[in-house]
Order: C-alpha cells, then sequence, then structure tokens
C-alpha cells in the first residue's frame, strides 16, 4: 500500500510538473499594450490617423510617383516587403532588410542601427533617400502634396494655420496612423493575461529555454526588443558577440551597424545594432538586417551561436522556434485608402 501510495504521488507530482505553467516565467515579460504611447506634441485624432494612412499609401511622394510607404512595409501583410533589401525607385535595392512597422511604436529609437528616435523623424528619412523614394529635398515633397486641394483640406482641418503642409506635418501625419498598427491578443499575451491554457507544452518549454539561456535579457519588454527606455535612448547590443562560422556564411559584418565604417577596439570585427523586435517573428522572413538568412529555425541558431556562443540541439531550436511563433498577434485588416485626386485628374472632370 506503501509502495502503490508514493507511486501515486509520483505521478501526480508529474503531471503538475507537465501541465502547470511556470509563474516565475511570467514576471520576466509584458504583454503587448492596446494603445501605444505617443507624444505630447504630436496628440493623436481620428482624422490625422485618416490623414497618415493615405500619405503612407501614396506613392506621389516619391520623386516618380512608384514607391510609397507601403512598398516597403505592407501593412496589408506582415509589415515588410519579405525581401533581403527593399526596392526603391528605378528599382534601385537598399543595404539593409525593411523591420516590420507593426508594434514599431512600442520601440524607444526606430532603425536597425537605433539612430533615429522617434517615428516622426523615421518618417522623414525614406522621402529623401536617394534610393528608397528619392526626393530631391522637402520642399519638393511639400510642393507636391501642397498641389493636391484635397490634401491642403484635410491639412487645414488636423493642423491650421495658413500654410498647414509641411515636411513635419506630413510626418507627423504618418506617424500617427503608424501608431495604430498594433497586433494585439497573440496567444503569448493572452497567457500572460491568465490564459493558462493558451500555450501548449511545447511553446512552455520553449519560454522557459528562452529565459535559460538568457535570450530573455536582450528581448524582453512589449515589443520583446530590450527593456522601456526613454524615447530617443536606444537599447544597442554588439552583434556578433563571438566569432563563429556563421559569420562569413550569412555576411553578418559586411555592415556594422551603429558603428558602420569604424573598426571594433576587440579583436573580432562587430558592431552595434539596435535589439529588434520579436514580436511577429515567424511571418517577418528572412531575418538579419541583412535579410540573409530564411527560415525562423536557421535564425534562432545563428542567435545562440553568435550571442550565446552556444550551438543548439535540435530539440532546444525548436522548442525556441515554437515558443516564438506564439508571438503572432492579430493584424487589424488596413483597406487600401482613397486618395485624393490630383489637380490635372479634377480639371479633366
Amino acid at each position: 500500500m506503501t509502495v502503490f501510495r508514493s507511486t501515486f504521488l509520483t505521478i501526480i507530482l508529474v503531471v503538475v510538473a507537465f501541465t502547470t505553467p511556470s509563474h516565475a516565467s511570467v514576471e520576466n515579460f509584458v504583454p503587448l499594450p492596446l494603445i501605444a504611447p505617443e507624444p505630447k506634441d504630436n496628440p493623436s485624432t481620428p482624422e490625422k490617423i485618416n490623414l497618415g494612412k493615405q500619405l503612407f499609401f501614396d506613392a506621389r511622394l516619391s520623386v516618380d510617383g512608384t514607391v510609397s510607404c507601403n512598398s516597403c512595409h505592407d501593412v496589408q501583410g506582415n509589415g515588410t516587403d519579405s525581401r533581403a533589401t527593399s526596392i526603391g525607385v528605378k528599382g534601385q535595392l537598399g543595404g539593409r532588410s525593411a523591420p516590420s512597422v507593426w508594434n514599431a511604436a512600442f520601440l524607444s529609437a526606430q532603425m536597425w542601427d537605433g539612430r533615429l528616435p522617434t517615428l516622426e523623424e523615421q518618417a522623414k528619412g525614406p522621402i529623401l533617400n536617394p534610393i528608397e523614394m528619392a526626393m530631391p529635398h522637402p520642399d519638393a515633397a511639400v510642393d507636391r502634396i501642397a498641389s493636391i486641394p484635397g490634401y491642403v483640406s484635410q491639412f487645414t482641418k488636423v493642423f491650421g494655420g495658413n500654410k498647414p503642409v509641411t515636411y513635419d506635418n506630413i510626418a507627423r501625419a504618418i506617424a500617427a496612423y503608424e501608431r495604430t498598427l498594433i497586433t494585439p491578443n497573440s496567444r503569448f499575451d493572452q497567457y500572460l493575461r491568465g490564459n493558462t491554457a493558451a500555450l501548449t507544452r511545447q511553446e512552455l518549454n520553449g519560454m522557459e529555454a528562452f529565459e535559460s539561456l538568457g535570450c530573455v535579457r536582450c528581448h524582453r519588454g512589449p515589443a520583446m526588443a530590450g527593456p522601456l527606455l526613454v524615447t530617443g535612448e536606444v537599447f544597442l547590443q554588439w552583434f556578433p558577440a563571438f566569432p563563429n562560422h556563421y559569420v562569413d556564411k550569412y555576411k553578418l559584418v559586411d555592415d556594422l551597424g551603429y558603428n558602420n565604417g569604424k573598426e571594433s577596439e576587440l579583436k573580432i570585427r562587430r558592431g552595434k545594432w539596435r535589439v529588434p523586435s520579436l514580436r511577429n517573428i515567424a511571418n517577418t522572413a528572412p531575418y538579419f538586417h541583412n535579410g540573409s538568412v530564411k527560415t525562423l529555425n536557421k535564425a534562432i541558431r545563428v542567435m545562440a551561436r553568435s550571442q550565446l556562443n552556444r550551438e543548439l540541439s535540435d530539440y532546444e531550436a525548436d522548442i525556441l522556434e515554437a515558443f516564438l511563433k506564439s508571438l503572432t498577434g492579430e493584424y487589424s485588416i488596413q483597406a487600401t485608402p482613397v486618395l485624393p485626386p490630383d489637380t490635372d485628374t479634377i480639371a479633366s472632370k
């Protein structure tokens, strides 16, 4: 009887161990908020968001009318163009992969190297970038938008003043729209909010491995991109931290990120990068700043070797992949907006 009772208790303990989630794990993570923070000098309104959405989809912000913000950050999909590097005007290729715009509002700094502090500053960059949208100067973009009566009336309503169409206001409107691009209610978020059945045992094992291996030291916070920082402060990390066989294979140090053009003071050549978000990571292949890795499982192995000096087993890579897939949230439908017509279009009617 004693042996039976001991065996029964052992079975119960094993069952509990494999069905009860680790509450200690929850303390290291933050659910994705349902509303993004906004700066005091650019409060959102429905009219401003609608204007920003139109501008985001409008290729007339490019020099030849062929490239919009949405061309590289497709909000009707995963927020990227799913390419290693993006295509700008005249078929030019950029040097880095386009990061997803979904949940970008929860990053304290923008761009792969974190060089721009806000969504407003980021929105200004591609329009003038000679490879991307290639407007020659801010006034060219302002003149283009100010020549469209439908935009002038909207800018007047949203911003007021005698000359409401300014480069800053174009960026403010686009940023206000981008702050609505949130993917809530991933199964991981459901788990963090108390639904212990939201994750499978494999995913829970992956979450525990994510912590025990040390991934959580960099990938935490609401965007899984580092700790919450004051706007403009950047959570940078050396990449790769350890020399390894993936560096040459995937050309990981051809671009040194924050330290671009500079040699590290250490013996290995490496650069600093803003820690990227892991939200919806299963949908945003290819991976890394140069889009060199095509699958999530391989990206996990590259990161473990490059940042943790660990060669993962197949089991470890698989459970980590399962956990990361649970970070996929719900995308809101982004219907293509009706854009105000050109003056020529109006005159021809």
